[in-house]
């Protein structure tokens, strides 16, 4: 491991924590409350990157140690080198993937959406499974999952949903995600049991704090109001709390009736807004607007990111780095990592980062 430059850049690492640290002492820092805890988040994230590579770095000092005593013809003391060993190569696994989340936005929180798109119902239903999975992976992770908005379909699963996931490194884990996952199984809503393709599309964004500057102009936008749909009891069907924010001079359009208050939704279907300008505001700024155009895809076949088989064999493969498992119930129940590791680990995504910085 180096100190500096590569992914391993502990001096890098330091500097940015010095740099944040000065922020703190200025006047004016708690004016602004959510801008300065996240500034301390961010403090808080490098420090333990460091404390994780120092920890590292001691424990091959301690091996070494330990190799120049150890008597060769000591089972014993062989098999403590050995499980010393075994405990830096699983910390240096986890400390080198976590240098790869160096993005100016990976350490955010992440809004993420889910829309259905070609299958009608069956393409709803599978919204609604990829909608949990990500919720018991944020579980499995520790992460907080707040819902933001929820739109049921009309027979079964959801026409759209959006979650803001909070965390370390959240959006770093989750922009992984953004893209088709394509579904194989006999349909449960076909009187015939015939198998059907179904294809949902994920789109992940970080999560935006005020201290960075986004114009969004009174103009620009329209507001409506309207009643919440589905469960929430008769307060929420009876008044008008669900809010849709327009953004004219985009198209892009963003709801939120996940609060009775609709000064609660009105204030999330802001934060969304802002992440979803914040991102073309990205794209615009590195000149990689075409290249962004080019990489977005239809909802249908032949552009999916990952197909998820349940029939007539249990796979989920995904095209990208061709990881694939026959365990599909684990990876309903969250265990994406492997397919999220292996991605962000993939030396063409790298190079990709790369032309983007």
């Amino acid at each position: 491991m180096t100190s500096s430059g590569g992914i391993f850049d502990l001096d890098g690492r330091r500097r940015k924590i010095t740099d944040l640290e000065k922020k703190t002492t200025q006047s004016g820092f708690w004016d602004d409350n959510q801008a300065a805890q996240a500034v301390l988040k961010e403090i808080s994230i490098h420090k333990k990157w460091v404390e994780a590579h120092e920890k590292v770095c001691q424990e091959l000092d301690d091996v070494s140690e330990l190799l120049e005593i150890t008597d060769a013809g000591s089972e014993s003391e062989l098999s403590e080198l050995e499980a010393n060993l075994n405990t830096i190569v699983t910390d240096l696994d986890k400390l080198e993937f976590s240098a790869l989340l160096s993005g100016p936005d990976d350490h955010r929180n992440a809004i993420l959406t889910i829309h259905p798109g070609a299958g009608g119902t069956e393409s709803m239903d599978w919204a609604s499974m990829l909608f949990r999975m990500y919720n018991r992976w944020a579980e499995r992770r520790g992460f907080t999952a707040d819902l933001i908005d929820f739109q049921p379909g009309d027979e079964a699963g959801l026409k759209s949903a959006t979650i803001e996931i909070k965390g370390d490194y959240v959006y770093g884990h989750l922009k992984a995600e953004s893209g088709v996952h394509r579904l194989v199984r006999i349909s449960p809503f076909d009187a015939n049991a015939r198998r059907h393709t179904s294809f949902v599309s994920v789109h992940v964004y970080p999560e935006v704090s005020d201290n960075i500057e986004i114009e969004i102009r009174d103009e620009d936008i329209r507001i409506d109001t309207y009643r919440a749909s589905g469960a929430g009891g008769q307060h929420v069907n009876k008044t008008s709390s669900a809010i849709r924010i327009t953004h004219e001079p985009t198209g892009i359009v963003v709801t939120c009736q996940s609060e009775r208050s609709q000064h609660r939704n009105k204030d999330a279907a802001f934060m969304v807004l802002r992440a979803r300008l914040y991102q073309l505001k990205l794209e615009e700024e590195e000149a990689k607007r075409a290249k962004f155009e080019q990489s977005k895809k239809k909802i249908e076949w032949g552009s999916q990111i990952r197909s998820y088989v349940f029939h007539p064999y249990n796979m989920v493969k995904d095209h990208r780095t061709s990881t694939e498992t026959g365990n599909v119930n684990a990876v309903m129940d969250g265990e994406i990592d492997q397919f999220i590791e292996a991605y962000l680990s993939d030396p063409q995504f790298r190079e990709d980062q790369s032309d983007l910085s």
